[in-house]
């Protein structure tokens, strides 16, 4: 396919694999952060390409898999209520809540719809004026434009019946929170590709600075992945810590701006639990207090509901680098995609799923 098949190319590859193993001297701990990486990685078999010293582990980069417990029971909540039409994209309704999930709450016959954009919910509200139009506002600075967009024409139509219910999630912050944990061990990291486009990498800046670790701005082929690797293991083998850009033929420094200043007129920076990780702090995004009133927190009274994680699911050790899949006693047994413990066996996006797909038959052998 073009475009893409010079991305995959096999003798490419085995060139950056040998130049990776003649530069590597040290044992080095690389996160990809971006759960899109995750899956190239483990589908193409990149790990398996790199010297022995050098190990990948996944990161927080799954918005479905950090969305927390709390939100997703808030979302099964709203959804259940009679006058409410509520919208998603399709990889939320299958993800588990304390005792079911958005697909059991459609068949339950509440009003769930799958849509393609937060413009499709928009539409729907226009057209259901008597009708509460809720939207699931998931992801991380990729999906904010469009979730920004829909507050902005919602507004502008002057819709009284449409909501949004927020859980944004920032990619700067959840390095910074994987650098302090007190057993860290990432040397390293790889951020993703699709985050940079949108927001540019002058916040990664202070980051690498301030924690001495290399991060390059990554894409999502093989190519792309091995020699983010490589420029990674340079700068570590080097003693460097600079922030690089691997994906240049996407990625500005600056980013989109019109992008980010629609973000930055329609939200404001908030704390924000991830699934398994906890709270961290100045690392969501909420709606600020000219769109409050499309806040469907407030506007169904759920703000205060909190609740804990399960401990069973150690998906938070997985998100934070610190184990992988096949590490999980329930891995492939009591937790796979038809019956999941946790939204890292759910996602398209989760290190869980991509291991079970592509490596379940080496379960426990990882």
């Amino acid at each position: 396919m073009k475009f893409v098949d010079e991305y995959r190319d096999r003798e490419r590859s085995l060139q950056l694999s040998r130049k990776l193993h003649s530069i590597t001297t040290h044992p080095w701990r690389i996160m990809e952060v971006c759960g899109g990486q995750t899956h190239a990685i483990v589908k193409f078999g990149i790990d398996r390409l790199l010297p022995d010293q050098v190990q990948l582990v996944h990161g927080p980069g799954c918005p479905v898999c950090v969305t927390p417990l709390e939100i997703i029971e808030k979302s099964q909540e709203i959804a259940a209520r009679p006058n409410v039409i509520f919208c998603s994209f399709g990889d939320m309704l299958r993800v588990p809540g304390q005792t079911r999930d958005l697909l059991a709450v459609k068949a339950s016959g509440a009003d769930v719809r799958i849509v393609y954009s937060p413009l499709d919910a928009v539409r729907i509200a226009s057209e259901n004026p008597h009708r509460e139009v809720v939207f699931f506002a998931v992801g991380f600075e990729t999906t904010a434009p469009a979730n920004a967009l829909a507050v902005i024409q919602a507004d502008s139509l002057g819709l009284q019946n449409f909501s949004l219910l927020v859980s944004h999630v920032l990619v700067p912050p959840a390095i910074e929170a994987v650098l302090d944990t007190p057993n860290n061990r990432v040397q390293g990291f790889l951020a993703a590709g699709h985050v940079c486009t949108v927001m540019g990498y002058a916040e990664y800046e202070p980051l690498a600075e301030k924690y001495r670790v290399p991060i390059v701005v990554t894409g999502f082929e093989p190519i792309d992945i091995l020699q983010g690797v490589l420029m990674c293991v340079s700068q570590l083998e080097s003693g460097r810590a600079e922030v690089e850009n691997q994906y240049s033929r996407s990625v500005r420094p600056e980013g989109n701006r019109e992008a980010v200043a629609m973000i930055r007129r329609v939200f404001r920076v908030i704390p924000r639990k991830w699934r398994g990780v906890g709270e961290i702090p100045c690392s969501g995004l909420g709606l600020n207090d000219e769109f409050a009133r499309f806040d469907a927190e407030v506007r169904f009274g759920t703000t205060e509901f909190t609740l804990d994680e399960p401990s069973e699911c150690i998906s938070g050790e997985i998100l934070r680098g610190l184990r992988k899949p096949p590490e999980c006693p329930a891995f492939g047994t009591h937790c796979t995609p038809e019956h999941p413990l946790g939204a890292t066996m759910v996602s398209s996006e989760g290190a869980c799923a991509a291991y079970y797909r592509y490596r379940n038959f080496e379960r426990g052998t990882e």
